[in-house]
């Protein structure tokens, strides 16, 4: 398996890199990046963008997250609801998003209808009083916190055990979901949140009991391979995550800028690593699973200059699962440096 794995598409609008990615049916949100204010739509069909709105001025975008809000009463799945936060520059935003790609009578029904459409605004409270996460930038690498949208104050704030860091950013922290891409939490029917963290040689499972209002901490395995990285793109498909790239955060001749694809079986607690299979050194990307066509997308980035690129490509989830059951039968390949290198790790 080569680096032709990955296809090439419509190269992003601006170069990129810390970008925030949501999938929304046929189209890839992508929500500003570093100091890059612009947000787009990606059509996965089209292979075209369109141009959302922009943060407004004052708004300076540094690691900031996008999640998706789900709410159980909307019965219009033509649109959906995203919250923006955190990130060295503190700011809390919302935006209620109508696809750009809609018919335009369509889009001025809902634009007429209210003002707030395809565009950034304050999260606020029912009693219409901003709400700023800041406690999340105050704190980062060293809590974990827990904020409650339906009451909208923190309700749990606990330490992480990784006594090792001060400091964790550019992480991989995702839900521990049966299916889909975990980009919302969800609740198990003893009323527990499962999730992972890995950072470095950090490996975490973070359980939350609602219920008790408390945490649990377990120590997970972190493959020497990819224990000097982060930065990298991260994507998880019902139990396996895959990593993308990655930075050990140095510059000059210590620098190392990842060309592999990582993945961690949550079930086994086993890491696979496919050494030199990106077309090329990558960090600072996303990762985001497009379910209409189930294509993994890698989106932004840098190269191995430290320089942002526009780069976009895909790949097939069955092609990663198609170098899963090869390793079945086999525990260690080496090709030479223009193919790729495969280790197990448990």
């Amino acid at each position: 398996m080569s680096d032709q794995t990955f296809e090439n598409l419509k190269e992003l609008p601006i170069t990129l890199y810390q970008t925030q990615c949501v999938s929304h049916k046929h189209e890839v949100l992508i929500c500003g990046g570093y100091e890059q204010r612009a947000c787009y739509s990606y059509h996965t069909i089209k292979n075209e963008y369109k141009f959302i709105c922009e943060y407004p001025s004052h708004i300076q975008l540094i690691g900031h997250c996008v999640v998706k809000l789900i709410d159980n009463n909307n019965k219009d799945s033509n649109h959906i609801t995203l919250l923006s936060f955190g990130g060295s520059k503190k700011h809390t935003l919302v935006m209620k998003y109508v696809s750009v790609w809609s018919n335009k009578s369509n889009i001025s029904n809902k634009l007429n209808k209210s003002n707030s459409y395809n565009e950034w605004i304050p999260f606020t409270d029912n009693h219409n009083h901003p709400i700023i996460l800041e406690e999340i930038e105050i704190t980062i690498g060293e809590r974990v916190h827990v904020f409650d949208l339906n009451i909208f104050q923190f309700t749990k704030h606990d330490t992480l055990p990784t006594a090792a860091f001060s400091y964790i950013g550019y992480h991989c922290f995702v839900s521990r979901t049966e299916n889909g891409q975990g980009q919302e939490m969800m609740k198990t029917n003893k009323q527990t949140y499962q999730m992972l963290l890995f950072y470095k040689k950090i490996g975490l499972s973070i359980e939350y009991d609602e219920d008790n209002n408390t945490f649990q901490f377990h120590q997970l395995l972190v493959c020497d391979d990819i224990a000097q990285f982060y930065y990298y793109a991260y994507v998880r498909i019902n139990d396996v995550i895959f990593f993308f790239g990655g930075w050990n955060g140095m510059y000059g001749t210590n620098a190392n800028v990842s060309k592999s694809v990582h993945k961690y079986s949550i079930r086994e607690n086993k890491w696979t690593t496919f050494q030199n299979m990106l077309p090329s050194p990558l960090y600072d990307c996303i990762a985001i699973l497009s379910e209409e066509d189930n294509h993994i997308h890698i989106i932004g980035g840098q190269n191995y200059k430290h320089e942002s690129v526009p780069t976009h490509m895909k790949i097939k989830v069955r092609e990663l699962d198609h170098l899963l059951l090869v390793m079945i039968y086999l525990l260690f390949i080496y090709f030479d440096e223009t193919q790729i290198n495969i280790i197990i790790c448990n």
